[in-house]
């Protein structure tokens, strides 16, 4: 077996078999898997190695690139300026922010955005994949542009562009960037090492991501919402390995952290708006994160989807619990919260598996925990 690090509680020690597995059978180059029940720490896992070459060992405080994780802080994000009385999620986009009502867009809410339902799952404007460190390029021209789609209830996965939108609401009625106020709100307070715009200094940590992705893209039409999401821009899984990805806020996908940290932030839903003893939002407000906002055939992601605010919801696709909430990013990261069990669970990963939104192995870990939490 592959030598693993960290701790895990007995209840909670089929973990670390199925990591070590994991690692044994290299369908994990290097890999984090930690969980919080009831407010602790009860796992916190590591191991395999950060390159190729297996020259350099996961460690403590390694980071990955997450992918679309990310989100996942975003909507933390959201749900606390909602809970401060600063955002409604019911309320008009362009209502703050009033270019955005261009291009007869003037009836998206909010939750639409969160639901991905706003009909800008792309970029309808030319764009090259450097041009996501441009952060008003980006909420420019998305503001401008026509929504791919009117229904307001139909899903489809707004990949990338979703951060931009939420991350661009938070600054008109904050003043500042989605990044800063993560940073100091929940991640600082929190102890948590997780970053959107990571410094130069931090690149030692990093476990670069290794890639044998395949978006299926040749098997769609052209003129598909899925095939203009997935290429405007269209990107090479390995760009999170290059310094200016890294540094630029692109708050749909370029988050840095690890299984801990995940699980540590995000047991904020798990626990009803409080962690460590801090609270950011109240119970209500975390409760509406289980209220539908889109439901279907997802145009983009070509599965059935339910979405509440931000988050995803069990579905047919995936049969979690009535109050669980989770989103995975691509290659195979996933972090997922219930709150009748107080359950969060992150698998954090380098070693990128073929889909857009992770694949099995998270949710075999996923599957132990809350066996775990049950017994």
């Amino acid at each position: 077996m592959s030598h693993v690090e960290g701790f895990v509680q007995e209840r909670f020690a089929p973990l670390r078999q199925q990591l070590e597995l994991n690692l044994e059978q290299e369908r994990d180059l290097g890999a984090s898997i930690a969980v919080v029940h009831h407010g602790e720490l009860v796992c916190d896992l590591w191991g395999g190695f950060r390159d190729v070459e297996k020259t350099a060992p996961w460690e403590r405080d390694t980071i990955v690139n997450v992918w679309s994780t990310t989100k996942t802080m975003t909507f933390l994000v959201i749900l606390m300026l909602a809970d401060q009385g600063l955002l409604d999620v019911n309320q008009r986009v362009a209502h703050y922010w009033p270019e955005f009502a261009a291009g007869g867009k003037d009836d998206v809410e909010v939750r639409h955005v969160l639901a991905h339902s706003a009909g800008l799952s792309g970029w309808q404007a030319p764009l090259r994949p450097e041009s996501l460190a441009d952060w008003q390029y980006c909420v420019e021209t998305l503001a401008a542009q026509e929504p791919w789609w009117s229904n307001r209830a139909q899903p489809g996965y707004h990949a990338l562009t979703q951060g931009y939108l939420l991350g661009e609401l938070i600054r008109r009625v904050t003043g500042e960037s989605f990044a800063s106020y993560f940073h100091r709100e929940i991640a600082q307070v929190l102890g948590a090492d997780f970053h959107v715009g990571l410094s130069e200094e931090d690149d030692v940590r990093v476990a670069p991501v290794t890639s044998r992705t395949d978006l299926g893209l040749d098997a769609l039409e052209r003129d598909s919402i899925a095939y203009r999401t997935l290429t405007s821009p269209a990107l090479d899984a390995l760009y999170p390995n290059k310094r200016w990805w890294r540094a630029a806020e692109i708050p749909a996908a370029n988050g840095h952290g690890n299984a801990r940290s995940v699980a540590s932030i995000q047991q904020i839903i798990a626990n009803r708006g409080e962690a460590n003893g801090h609270r950011f939002f109240s119970a209500a407000t975390a409760e509406r994160v289980f209220a539908v906002q889109s439901s279907g055939l997802d145009l983009v992601l070509g599965v059935e989807m339910n979405f509440g605010l931000g988050y995803g919801l069990a579905s047919a696709t995936i049969p979690l619990g009535p109050r669980s909430a989770f989103w995975g990013g691509y290659g195979g990261s996933v972090i997922v919260t219930d709150q009748d069990l107080e359950l969060s669970v992150a698998y954090m990963m380098n070693k990128m598996e073929v889909g857009l939104i992770g694949d099995l192995r998270g949710m075999e870990f996923i599957t132990s925990a809350v066996m775990a939490a049950l017994s």
